[in-house]
């Protein structure tokens, strides 16, 4: 929609034209076979980033998530994730009805974890009698939580907790590069702490397509085989590698540019609507405006040229990206201040 000023996701971003050069003159092979130069080469960039052995394109963030969790737990076995986990809410169930796992669930304040919280759910060695704990999960920063970012520390010490009791930690690291951002912490740290990572390449970072999954190259060649048994192996995929290494190589240093423009746009909702963000709340580049009734305040902001995601009956969320400026941004918080104002 030309004028449009599309804050649903930053996964809306398009190849720039150095980007789709990069992509035009990549080396390709038959990934299947192992012969992608392109992907070949991303695999073993970000397992580097991580500390990591190896690592494994994947189409999406939801399918390197199911393989990072299914290389985990057994038939039956139990991931434990914040309730309002990315896994739990948004991969459309694939984790039970595909993998056959279980979960439970803790609460938190906006998905930001209390390591001794979570540790107390830790269940082992429970004979024939409960389900056992094989996995957490954790998510960084945490998409309906409003992009917040998990206390390293936190993480440092459900690590610890957890490796101590026997049981894998997952790292659903979809924007993670946000988080790293505001920490200052660098992925190799932040890969010491878990078993595997999935690092989301078409969110804030700029890729049109691609998650990576990095661990042991042990669970890695698990894994391939398990996305070709899901349908989910794929051909020339360099292209897209070649694109997602271009935006590693340019994009990972504004990131904090987006957390700027969040900041304008939630600043010029409460100028028009005074106290409707809450700004303490906003932390990286997503940023949760409750309203009375989202679907149809949704429905008119795109009329007066503003895209939100509705996450439901009486909130809507804005997610700032590289496609739009800090004064798009600005303006599109002006508009839906506006609009709520009435």
């Amino acid at each position: 929609m030309t004028g449009v000023i599309d804050l649903r996701s930053d996964t809306v971003t398009r190849p720039d034209a150095t980007m789709l050069a990069a992509m035009a003159a990549a080396p390709v092979g038959d990934d299947v076979y192992g012969d992608d130069p392109s992907v070949n080469a991303l695999e073993a960039r970000v397992a580097g980033l991580f500390g990591k052995e190896a690592g494994l394109f994947c189409a999406t963030g939801t399918l390197s998530n199911l393989l990072g969790v299914w290389l985990h737990t057994p038939l039956g076995g139990e991931v434990l994730c914040d309730q309002w986990a990315h896994i739990a809410r948004a991969e459309m169930g694939a984790h039970g009805a595909l993998h056959g796992v279980t979960m439970r669930t803790w609460a938190s304040d906006r998905g930001r974890l209390g390591a001794s919280d979570v540790t107390a759910l830790i269940a082992t060695g429970c004979g024939p009698f409960l389900v056992e704990t094989a996995c957490v999960a954790v998510e960084d920063t945490h998409n309906f939580g409003g992009g917040t970012v998990q206390d390293f520390d936190q993480l440092v010490e459900l690590s610890a907790a957890f490796r101590a009791a026997g049981v894998k930690l997952h790292l659903d690291g979809a924007r993670l590069a946000n988080a790293a951002a505001v920490t200052g912490r660098s992925f190799a740290e932040y890969g010491a702490l878990f078993d595997t990572v999935s690092l989301c390449l078409s969110k804030g970072i700029g890729a049109p397509v691609g998650s990576v999954l990095v661990g042991t190259a042990d669970n890695i060649a698990r894994a391939r085989v398990q996305r070709k048994r899901l349908g989910a192996g794929w051909r020339q995929a360099g292209v897209l590698a070649a694109a997602a290494a271009h935006a590693l190589d340019h994009n990972l240093a504004r990131i904090a540019d987006d957390h700027a423009a969040a900041r304008a746009f939630a600043e010029a909702v409460n100028a028009e609507a005074p106290g409707t963000v809450d700004l303490a709340g906003v932390e990286t580049n997503i940023v949760i405006v409750p309203m009375a009734d989202a679907p149809a305040t949704s429905a008119r902001l795109v009329e007066a040229g503003v895209r939100l995601t509705t996450l439901g009956p009486t909130a809507l969320r804005a997610v700032t990206h590289l496609d739009v400026t800090l004064d798009q941004c600005a303006e599109a918080g002006r508009i839906v201040g506006a609009a709520l104002r009435g």
